[in-house]
């Protein structure tokens, strides 16, 4: 897939959706297309009739504690790449701010040395979708750019983020790409993004059932080999000694590889070369994986990262990993 050799067309895009989304089933292969629910603040992309993944997109609503928590911050949720059921966690369960695919930091001082976190969205902070710029669909994929905009202690936007997600299914397997622009809000200098590896960067978790049900079957495939199930390694930012960081710090991929419901998924997540470097990664038995980095923001200096996630039902060799990898790396 690449977005960028397509046209996003912007006021058509809807009807068009709408007319793919009658079509009947007539054997042949069918396009992928977005069904987008404005009252339910939700965009699912479909391949025929299978889903594929869902933007969850809700306002922020302030009208109870418990609505505040499920609408804080949009995310992507995941299928298996048959549709069968989703992959991913929504709000509730262990650690309710986690979910899905989504993007944070814990530790974020911006303007008059104001903070916050994004993460857990503590106080009035939280991160709200503002519009798409572009959603559209064709027969390689579907793919949309959300604008998000974050806000700090007092519930004021300090950043504007430009999220773009490619999705398609390549060679049987669901393929994500994740691409981020974050610059500062207008009245905003700049911002600092810090954190730890377990509370911040763009990350991915897994069905809660994994914590309920499977975490010990839970192991990680890394460029060094399959790791024992229920086994995690993460940098220790408590000792910059600890053997462990070297190993843990800017690795090209990490596979989660979990069960759910009787069946294993593996998630492998792509590290675009050109994202800040250094990175540090985390890993969970129950299904929460990613990395962090500090950088400082600016209107001169925004952020650019990019991620590619690659969803398979059943397991992946570190072979299959790193190949993977080659082809996004040689492609960018």
């Amino acid at each position: 897939m690449n977005k960028n050799a397509r046209v996003h067309p912007l006021a058509a895009a809807i009807c068009t959706l709408l007319v793919l989304s009658i079509l009947p089933d007539c054997g042949i292969a069918q396009p992928y297309r977005w069904v987008d629910s404005t009252e339910q603040h939700t965009a699912e992309l479909l391949h025929g009739r299978t889903p594929l993944v869902r933007y969850m997109y809700a306002p922020v609503d302030d009208s109870s504690n418990e609505r505040r928590a499920e609408t804080y911050k949009p995310y992507l949720h995941v299928f298996s790449p048959d549709g069968s059921q989703i992959l991913t966690k929504g709000p509730g369960g262990l650690y309710p701010h986690h979910r899905g695919i989504f993007f944070g930091y814990n530790k974020i001082t911006y303007g008059d040395d104001k903070h916050c976190d994004t993460w857990h969205c503590l106080g009035k902070a939280f991160q709200q979708h503002a519009k798409f710029d572009a959603i559209d669909a064709d027969d390689e994929g579907g793919w949309f750019t959300s604008v998000v905009t974050w806000h700090g202690e007092e519930g004021e936007q300090f950043a504007t983020e430009h999220r773009t997600q490619d999705v398609g299914l390549v060679d049987g397997m669901l393929q994500i790409d994740f691409e981020s622009k974050l610059t500062p809000a207008d009245e905003v200098d700049s911002i600092q993004l810090d954190g730890d590896p377990q509370h911040s960067g763009v990350q991915f978790r897994a069905s809660q059932k994994v914590p309920d049900e499977t975490s010990k079957q839970t192991y990680y495939v890394r460029t060094d080999g399959v790791g024992e199930p229920g086994e995690a390694r993460n940098w220790n930012h408590r000792d910059a000694g600890d053997p462990m960081n070297v190993e843990t710090t800017n690795r090209p991929w990490l596979a989660l590889s979990f069960v759910l419901d009787g069946e294993r998924y593996t998630v492998l997540r792509l590290e675009h070369p050109d994202n800040p470097k250094p990175a540090h990664s985390s890993e969970r038995d129950y299904g929460r994986f990613g990395s962090f980095f500090v950088t400082d923001v600016t209107a001169d200096d925004p952020l650019d990262v990019k991620y590619r996630f690659v969803v398979k039902q059943g397991e992946m060799s570190v072979d299959e990993c790193q190949a993977l990898y080659n082809a996004y790396a040689n492609a960018s």
